[in-house]
């Protein structure tokens, strides 16, 4: 599986991360100084470039500057560029604190339309985030929590199995709370829906371990 690996800035970033050796990597702008306190080597910088450290970006060779008055955030054009590459997943990488409103449209950007033929991961901090489309097997631990939210429209025929409380066919709506705190009933997951987009997030879970 090609893997292309976005990182972001932001505060209270994971402690470490497991990457495919092969993954392409691609840093949104400051997401480059996560980069070099995880010990990864970057292939590109994409952004405006405001928040990067100087002495981080001199070290990278392939930059993609853009203005700092723009119409898309830095990690959307991480995420277009990352595309680009034609991967089979992205896993996007970053922090949990920092602004709430760049949070919000990170997550919601994860389950855009233009990243529906790719899998999309990501590890926000101490929490992994999958997005589900179709049908998706989650790896995680007997008791661990997890949340399915339903984003940009309803989720329609949503199944699962694995999980302590099941869905049979049911549809969950975008401002429900109805897929809030499931729980891993075993080590393994299976979410399906019959349409929509689903985000399910995992408040402790890991993204970069082959979930």
């Amino acid at each position: 599986m090609r893997t292309v690996v976005v990182l972001a800035a932001g505060a209270d970033p994971p402690v470490a991360v497991s990457l495919p050796a092969d993954a392409t990597v691609i840093a949104a702008d400051g997401g480059a100084d996560l980069a070099r306190d995880l010990g990864l080597d970057v292939d590109l910088v994409v952004g405006d470039l405001d928040s990067v450290s100087a002495e981080t970006l001199a070290r990278i060779e392939r930059v993609e500057r853009h203005a700092v008055a723009k119409d898309a955030t830095d990690l959307d054009l991480a995420l277009s560029a990352a595309s680009r590459f034609e991967p089979d997943r992205i896993l996007v990488v970053g922090g949990a604190g920092g602004r709430l409103d760049h949070l919000l449209g990170g997550l919601l950007l994860l389950a855009a339309d233009s990243f529906a033929g790719v899998r999309v991961d990501a590890q926000i901090g101490v929490a992994a985030v999958h997005v589900i489309r179709g049908e998706r097997t989650l790896i995680g631990e007997p008791g661990e929590l997890i949340s399915l939210l339903a984003v940009h429209g309803p989720a329609s025929g949503v199944v699962t199995e694995g999980l302590v409380y099941p869905l049979r066919g049911e549809a969950l709506e975008p401002g429900s709370t109805r897929g809030i705190s499931n729980v891993f009933a075993a080590c393994e997951a299976r979410v399906a829906l019959e349409a929509g987009v689903l985000l399910a997030v995992r408040p402790t879970g890991s993204a970069t371990a082959g979930s």
